[in-house]
C-alpha cells in the first residue's frame, strides 16, 4: 500500500502542544503534515512558528470566504509563509477562486466544499435547497472549473467529486474505529476513505489525544 498522507489538525494556541504534536508524529510509515486553524494561526506567536517549519508538510487552513479582491489579498498576506497547502470555500464563487489562484505560486490552492460539521437538516437552516451530495457535487464541477489543486470534502462524497474533479482530495471527519463522532456528522474511518478514493486525510482529536499511541492504533487498522 502507498504511504498514507495525513494532516495533523494542530487545534490549540500552544506551541509546546504543537512541537509535541510534530516531535511525537515522526513515523516512517505514515506521511505526515500538519494543518493549522485559525485558532493557532490568529493566536500571537503561531504565525511566526508555521513560517520557521522547514522540511514539514504544512497546511494553512484559512478557509477564506469574501470578495474576490480581498481572497487575494489574504493570499499574498500570507506568502511569507510558504505554506504547501491553503483552503478556500468555494463558496465565494468562482471569480474569488480564479484570482486567488493567480497569487498562490507553488503554494496549492483547495477548495472547500460543505464543512464535515453540516447535514442536510443544517442545510436547510442555512437556506440551501440542495442536498449535501448535490450541493458538493456543483461546487466540484466549479472547483475544476477554477483549477484549483485539490478539495476538501467529506469521505461520503469521494467517490461523487471523483466523477468530475481528478486532483487531490482530502478528507476530513475521519475517525478511529470506536472513536467518538465530536462535532462531526459525516464521518468514516481512515482505511474507508482511503478505499473510496481520499489522496489525504485529516485527523484530529483521533490522533493528538495520546498520539504516539494513537498512530500505532491507526497502522494497524490501514494494515
Amino acid at each position: 500500500m502507498k504511504k498514507p498522507k495525513i494532516f495533523i489538525a494542530c487545534d490549540t494556541t500552544s506551541i509546546k502542544k504543537i512541537k509535541k504534536i510534530i516531535t511525537n508524529s515522526q513515523n516512517s510509515q505514515i506521511n505526515f503534515g500538519y494543518k493549522f486553524g485559525l485558532e493557532f494561526l490568529n493566536s500571537k506567536s503561531g504565525r511566526k512558528f508555521v513560517s520557521s517549519l522547514k522540511k514539514k508538510i504544512t497546511f494553512g487552513d484559512y478557509k477564506l470566504a469574501d470578495i474576490p479582491n480581498t481572497c487575494a489579498s489574504a493570499i499574498k498576506a500570507v506568502k511569507d509563509l510558504k505554506l504547501d497547502y491553503i483552503t478556500i470555500h468555494i463558496s465565494s464563487g468562482l471569480d474569488a477562486l480564479k484570482v486567488a489562484k493567480k497569487f498562490t505560486g507553488k503554494t496549492k490552492l483547495i477548495g472547500v466544499t460543505i464543512l464535515t460539521s453540516l447535514n442536510n437538516k443544517s442545510l436547510k437552516e442555512i437556506g440551501f435547497d440542495k442536498d449535501v451530495k448535490k450541493l458538493v457535487f456543483h461546487q466540484a464541477k466549479l472547483a475544476a472549473k477554477a483549477k484549483l489543486d485539490g478539495i476538501v470534502c467529506s469521505p461520503h462524497e469521494i467517490k461523487i467529486v471523483r466523477k468530475v474533479f481528478k486532483k487531490e482530495i482530502i478528507t476530513p471527519g475521519i475517525r478511529l474505529r470506536g472513536d467518538n463522532k465530536g462535532d462531526q456528522k459525516r464521518i468514516m474511518t481512515p482505511k474507508q476513505a482511503l478505499k473510496y478514493g481520499a489522496t489525504a486525510l485529516v485527523m484530529g482529536r483521533s490522533l493528538t489525544g495520546n498520539i504516539k499511541k494513537n498512530i500505532q492504533k491507526l497502522i494497524q487498522e490501514l494494515n
